[in-house]
């Protein structure tokens, strides 16, 4: 069983809203959902409406993989418009909040292959206790470590009032989600690659994102995954997005740096 890190357990004892914060916040939530019963839509969910969220993520490794430094950059995108901030690890996820005011959705990756973002309901509750506004798991039917469906991750959490992002990466995928009652869905895995591995060329998953948006319309799709430019992230909502998350092309300078060089040498 993988456990937290030491440092990242250091740093969510640090900036993480106390437990019982946590605790009243799902609470409240959850008492809204019943007794706003006609809202299909969270006011959280609805706040980002055609809106940029940004993913403020780097790689183990890399230079700027710090909390702290992950909080600076979210905050810096919180001022150049960013309606919500995306990040992963529980010590990135408790800076980032202390630091911004605008939402934040939080996952952790635990592994690089197959269900590794969020892929339990341990991790899942971690991120919450982190003060994520929103958790963000893999919502593919692939084997998860612990050996339980997404159905089986998702319904405590559901029922706890926490707010929750599926991960997609097929249509059926966003049809279970959809059918499941993940409060947002995303086209986040439909490229089966890693960010870092992407090229500028490469383009969202705009076929799968107008399937999705029209199979269900006004449910918040997001279009997240190789929007590299602003007009891709225009044409995203265009083609039906609830809002579109964009991360390498803003957050990871390395990658930014290798497009600029590999077109001056084409």
């Amino acid at each position: 069983m993988p456990q937290i890190d030491v440092k990242e357990e250091r740093s969510v004892l640090r900036y993480a809203s106390d437990g019982l914060n946590v605790k009243v916040r799902c609470l409240r939530r959850l008492f809204l959902r019943k007794v706003e019963s006609n809202m299909t839509v969270d006011p959280l969910i609805q706040s980002l409406k055609g809106k940029l969220v940004v993913s403020v993520q780097a790689y183990m490794g890399e230079p700027l993989r710090t909390p702290e430094t992950m909080a600076q950059m979210s905050r810096a995108c919180e001022l150049g418009g960013a309606a919500a901030i995306r990040c992963q690890g529980l010590a990135d996820i408790a800076a980032i909040k202390g630091r911004c005011e605008v939402p934040v959705i939080g996952l952790w990756k635990d592994g690089h292959e197959g269900v590794y973002i969020t892929p339990t309901l341990r991790h899942a509750r971690a991120c919450v206790a982190a003060g994520a506004d929103i958790v963000a798991i893999d919502a593919t039917d692939r084997p998860r470590p612990d050996g339980k469906t997404v159905e089986d991750t998702f319904r405590p959490l559901h029922e706890e009032g926490v707010l929750l992002m599926a991960d997609c990466a097929t249509i059926e995928d966003i049809r279970r989600a959809v059918d499941m009652g993940f409060d947002l869905v995303s086209t986040t895995l439909s490229h089966g690659v890693a960010a870092i591995d992407c090229t500028m060329a490469d383009g969202p998953d705009l076929p799968l994102l107008r399937q999705a948006t029209e199979e269900f319309p006004g449910l918040p799709i997001i279009c997240e995954g190789r929007v590299h430019t602003p007009e891709e992230a225009r044409a995203a909502i265009d083609a039906g997005a609830w809002a579109v998350v964009v991360g390498t092309a803003i957050t990871h300078p390395t990658s930014i740096t290798s497009w600029f060089k590999a077109a001056l040498e084409a």
